[in-house]
């Protein structure tokens, strides 16, 4: 059990510090234009509104099949239930 917790512990350590890295601003190159940090801001919020997108057709997606399989669980108890009588 401890171990189990530990190793849990790490992962979501793990995923937090990704999700940290992921979130945190780059850093500006001696380089870079303010055009091309205006350009990657585009490709950033075309790229969260896809995400956003995909993850709302998932969920409805998701939805759909989680009524789906509640409507034949509901079918094979009735029938185990007219069985039984």
């Amino acid at each position: 059990m401890r171990m189990k917790l530990v190793f849990l512990l790490i992962v979501y350590c793990a995923g937090f510090a990704t999700a940290v890295y992921m979130l945190a601003p780059a850093p500006q190159q001696n380089g870079q234009t303010a055009q091309a940090s205006l350009d990657s801001s585009f490709a950033s919020s075309q790229f969260i509104q896809s995400l956003n997108t995909g993850l709302h057709k998932g969920v409805a997606v998701t939805k759909a099949a989680a009524k789906d399989a509640g409507a034949y669980i509901r079918q094979k108890l009735d029938e185990t239930n007219q069985n039984s009588q």
